[in-house]
């Protein structure tokens, strides 16, 4: 046990909570983000505001046409399974093979792909590393190893968790349709929860590709997380708290949260009021690429993609039946009130009466330097 112990730690393969449910998932989520979430706002940018360099088509293949956003959505799988890579530490021969792994196990996960390339590419990455460089022919033995039990892996795994996971995110939609109220405020608080807590919940979005009424749910749970914090903590951090928390992410304060877990009622609370009024007074859907469900204001991806679901909406909204629209007033009404003014006013208020019972004390929502 003590051999094996040592080598597990002399090829960097820690098996961990944190290593995979925080440092892989948090990869993976960025790898989406600079595939398919950027893909989707440039195809979206370029059919709106009529930009023929990203409206044209690069290539076809198999009959597809492919703008530049079209080829970087098509390349998700790959990105995915290279960010997990880079989070595990993986040397190049393997981080390098992650690339074909990561295609065939997205294409193979169907809708719930980007859960499947979690589990395979983490498999295949540490698989790879206890490979590397054990051999005189690495340069073969490394790539042909990892591909072999990555694709292996996704042969055997990706369809089956695949289907799970997109069938437990079919449920959480028809549950949010069925019970607008109880299920947006469920949603709008556990994704906003998670959204400030060390992990990814854009992640978690795009696994169970929320979309609709539960993707607009979500949204407003980040929303007041990031929003919410950012107006909470203005006193104690300026303008600076403000754009970093606001646009940047709320899981600044978990520091802070750690320390006097009470701060974070205000924004909670919050979501769990904008959570049912997305649902049940605007019907605000998020219609987009499901990451943007856990994305709240960072970049101002959550109300991005919003209304690129309203004029463009992605596959996966597609397949639940969504089409595109011409927003009313009061679609945007509801977007810049779910997203802006409502977990600002809200959180401020919450938080004012905090204060004033000393549940919440002057410094504790200050941030770390």
């Amino acid at each position: 046990m003590g051999k094996i112990r040592e080598f597990l730690t002399r090829k960097n393969v820690v098996i961990s909570a944190k290593r995979y449910g925080i440092d892989a998932l948090g990869a993976m989520a960025q790898g989406l983000f600079c595939s398919l979430l950027i893909g989707t706002i440039l195809n979206t940018l370029g059919t709106q505001f009529h930009i023929g360099v990203l409206t044209m088509e690069l290539l076809n293949i198999n009959g597809t046409g492919y703008t530049i956003g079209g080829l970087a959505s098509f390349m998700s799988g790959p990105a995915m399974a290279v960010a997990i890579g880079y989070a595990l530490q993986a040397p190049p021969m393997v981080l390098f093979s992650l690339v074909t792994v990561g295609y065939a196990c997205n294409a193979l996960g169907g809708a719930g792909g980007p859960l499947a390339v979690l589990f395979v590419a983490i498999l295949a990455a540490e698989i790879g590393k206890l490979v590397s460089k054990e051999t005189k022919i690495d340069i073969l033995i490394t790539p042909i190893v990892t591909i072999l039990v990555g694709i292996g892996a996704a042969w055997l795994i990706a369809p089956p968790i695949g289907g799970a996971a997109s069938a437990f995110g079919q449920l959480i939609m028809r549950t949010t349709e069925l019970q607008p109220f109880w299920m947006g405020i469920l949603v709008s608080v556990l994704v906003g929860i998670a959204l400030t807590l060390p992990i990814s919940s854009a992640a978690i979005c795009s696994v169970l590709g929320l979309t609709g009424l539960a993707g607009g749910a979500a949204v407003a749970g980040c929303c007041a997380q990031m929003v919410g914090f950012a107006v909470l903590s203005f006193r104690e951090n300026r303008w600076g708290g403000l754009v970093s928390q606001g646009l940047g992410t709320s899981m600044l304060q978990m520091p802070n949260i750690v320390k006097n877990p009470l701060v974070w009622i205000p924004a909670t609370l919050a979501s769990a009021v904008t959570g049912p009024l997305a649902t049940c007074f605007f019907r605000l859907e998020m219609n987009g690429a499901a990451i943007n469900s856990g994305m709240g204001t960072c970049g101002l991806c959550g109300p991005i993609g919003i209304w690129t679901g309203w004029v463009s909406p992605s596959q996966d909204a597609l397949n639940q039946g969504a089409v595109a629209m011409a927003p009313s007033g009061f679609d945007w009404l509801g977007l810049i009130m779910i997203c802006f003014v409502l977990p600002a006013v809200l959180t401020w208020i919450f938080g004012l009466l905090l204060r004033k019972i000393g549940w919440i004390r002057e410094g504790d929502l200050t941030l770390p330097q």
